[in-house]
């Protein structure tokens, strides 16, 4: 007798968390391992517990459905279903090659889907690693085509700290790694290309100064000019950053005049 299939719940509402939870413990075959409350709370909970099935809202606050899952390290992905109340988002889920997409209010013929699905694709397990390699990088690019970003998710040991994108007065790439550094000095580290996170700022906001670093611009305090063409800028917070001569040009054209 096959093992029972591991679910865990996220949705910011607690009567939708109540509704899934109550539904699915009327199924034999399934063990909720766990609920979350929150989108960050998600992530911890499925690289805690390890399911085999997150049934996610698209529309937690903070940190959505798409963001979960583009957060989530690549070895604890689970099976997804998306959860939401708003119907436009199902060509959106299908893309992702969820297991499912579940319309609010969900009734239990409709949670078996995607339930009886997961067990199927957990019984073929190439199919099973194809839709979690599909389903990360699709929701990255979402990610990448979505509005500006807000809020970055940074993590801190156990936890998930959410720093507002306006205080972040630079980012400077050391590797695979980014240093951001907030207005009031305070460093982060995450794990990102910095051509991609540049690509979620509001490039009226942010500027980039070389090959390795940008800057947000209502953090510059004094640009000094550099032999060969190039500047050093000086930060609100501190910092002195060096442009590269390509970008000076782009900074004196945005910048530097009237």
């Amino acid at each position: 007798m096959r093992e029972k299939l591991r679910v865990v719940i996220a949705d910011d509402e607690r009567p939708a968390r109540s509704l899934l939870l109550a539904m699915l413990r009327t199924f034999d075959d399934v063990e909720v391992v766990g609920e979350a409350k929150d989108g960050a709370e998600a992530v911890e909970m499925i690289e805690r517990e390890r399911p085999d099935l997150a049934l996610l809202d698209l529309q937690m606050p903070e940190l959505d459905g798409l963001g979960v899952v583009s957060l989530l390290r690549k070895d604890t992905m689970p099976m997804i279903a998306f959860v939401t109340a708003y119907d436009e988002y199902a060509v959106r889920a299908f893309e992702l090659n969820a297991v499912d997409y579940l319309l609010k209010p969900v009734d239990a013929a409709r949670l078996r889907a995607p339930v009886s699905r997961a067990i199927v694709r957990l019984d073929h397990d190439d199919v099973q690693r194809s839709s979690k390699q599909n389903i990360a990088s699709a929701a990255e690019a979402y990610a990448a085509a979505a509005e500006p970003l807000r809020r970055i998710p940074v993590r801190k040991k156990d936890e998930i700290v959410l720093v507002p994108v306006e205080q972040i007065a630079s980012a400077v790439a050391d590797g695979e790694l980014l240093h951001l550094t907030t207005l009031r000095g305070e460093k982060h580290t995450i794990s990102y290309r910095l051509k991609d996170l540049e690509s979620r700022l509001d490039p009226q906001h942010f500027i980039r100064l070389s090959r390795g670093a940008l800057a947000n611009v209502a953090a510059i305090r004094k640009v000094t000019p550099m032999p060969g063409g190039t500047y050093v800028l000086s930060l609100t917070n501190g910092q002195e950053l060096q442009t590269s001569r390509f970008h000076s040009r782009v900074l004196r054209d945005r910048l530097l005049r009237l």
